[in-house]
């Protein structure tokens, strides 16, 4: 792939600046001030939504545990990232104040709340700054309730989530907080998505009972329904592209996991249903119905921390009753689906550098679909094709903060990335789907 009109000086600036300055939440300094342990101990790259065990346990456990000399400082927490952004070929549809091409992006500011609330009560709390849209908003939020006891000489923690994205809360990151961590908004990508794989994140309400029994069974149930339009607008996400929940959808998450000395394996089953509004459109004075039914599963190698090796994978079948958008026959067959498959494995030496290769097919119907970009001179309009993409992800990374012996820890952390992803199939389309692969320089600084 080409990077045109980049001389040397400005790769290396780039890099500079990356080194100083994505998207995802990741490991916060205050889970570290309050527990006393290394970012490294929760997360497979010190740096990085991705957890070992170890965070697995914390998360599950309601972000209360104790520990640190730090605990008394108050849980909050802040992140920059930064990209920069190179097509094979120029885009087209780039946001007022870009190029089409090669630019250099401020994603994002982040603040957190992360970390005990009051006795069994914890929380983690997204407020994110977009610096593409140059807008605020809630973002990802889990509070928990945890509490943990031996019943019939058997372990169980149990406890309750109250959270607003479907699989934020969940402990193996197959959806939410999913490989690639680090994105910007100036990269081309799939249109079409699973509505439990990001359809819903940040814009709906729910709760979920969970438990896991002896460490080795996981369940979990609940629902959730959209947030009240004056909510929505006190957030900073009531946009038109909103989907709205009828009544309630429920959800629901069940694991099997078992760790053979370092070898840790897991495999599950999550779902949900929803009656959905699209775009909040009452025109019709139907819903669709999408019902998302989905298998997972993890390994990791941890017997040795210098060497971690990981592998995971997940499969989506949706079912779409589009029934709102069969009116006047805009979709003939009433009836679709959509498939989702997401792989990734990954290496990390010493929790420093890594290695991620990951693949993803998306393949549908064919099926009418509704523009809500309010940008697009289509917006509101319905479009009939097959939503089929194709594409592969390699990433580099280098973490340099984040262990015990970190300089400033636990108070800097410092992630960046070199990315490169390639597209053999993009929304339908094989043709010149190259011109859209795309290089990418990431970085991002937690304090």
């Amino acid at each position: 792939m080409k990077i045109r009109k980049l001389s040397v000086f400005k790769i290396c600036t780039l890099t500079t600046i990356t080194t100083l300055t994505s998207f995802n939440a990741n490991a916060l300094p205050s889970f570290t001030r309050q527990t006393g342990a290394a970012c490294s101990q929760c997360h497979t790259q010190s740096f990085g939504p991705n957890l070992t065990p170890f965070g697995r346990d914390f998360k599950l456990g309601g972000y209360t545990m104790g520990g640190g000399k730090s605990s008394n400082i108050p849980a909050v927490s802040a992140l920059i990232s930064g990209s920069f952004t190179n097509t094979n070929k120029d885009q087209t549809d780039v946001p007022a104040g870009y190029n089409k091409n090669n630019n250099f992006t401020f994603d994002n500011v982040d603040a957190f709340y992360g970390g005990k609330i009051y006795g069994k009560v914890g929380a983690f709390a997204q407020l994110n700054y977009d610096g593409v849209s140059k807008k605020a908003q809630m973002d990802n939020t889990d509070i928990r309730f945890a509490d943990s006891d031996d019943f019939f000489d058997t372990p169980v923690t149990y406890g309750i989530s109250v959270n607003n994205t479907p699989t934020v809360q969940d402990l193996w990151n197959t959806t939410a907080w999913g490989f690639p961590y680090n994105e910007s908004a100036l990269q081309p990508g799939a249109e079409t998505s699973a509505l439990i794989n990001g359809g819903l994140a940040a814009q709906v309400g729910g709760a979920t009972a969970y438990t896991m029994i002896d460490n080795l069974l996981y369940l979990e149930a609940g629902g959730y329904t959209s947030l009240a339009n004056g909510i929505q607008r006190g957030i900073g996400i009531s946009t038109p592209d909103r989907m709205e929940v009828d009544g309630a959808a429920p959800y629901w998450r069940m694991a099997l996991q078992k760790d053979w000395k370092g070898h840790f394996f897991a495999v599950g089953h999550y779902g949900m249903m929803a009656d959905v509004f699209v775009a909040r459109d009452h025109s019709a004075g139907t819903t669709n119905r999408y019902t998302d039914i989905a298998f997972d599963a993890t390994y990791q190698y941890m017997a040795n921390p210098r060497h971690i090796f990981e592998v995971k994978s997940t499969y989506i079948y949706e079912d779409q009753k589009l029934s709102a958008w069969n009116v006047n026959n805009q979709n003939p067959n009433g009836r679709s689906y959509l498939n989702t498959f997401k792989f990734n494995t990954s290496y990390t030496f010493d929790q420093t550098y890594g290695v991620t290769f990951a693949y993803n097919n998306i393949k549908g119907s064919n099926v009418s679909t509704l523009d809500t970009d309010p940008t697009s001179p289509d917006y509101g309009t319905h479009s009939f094709g097959k939503p089929n993409s194709d594409y592969y992800t390699a990433e580099l990374v280098y973490v340099p903060f984040g262990k015990s012996g970190s300089a400033l820890a636990p108070w800097l952390n410092l992630r960046t990335s070199l990315q490169y992803i390639g597209f053999t199939k993009l929304n339908g389309s094989t043709q010149k789907t190259s011109d859209n692969n795309t290089f990418m320089i990431n970085g991002m600084l937690a304090f």
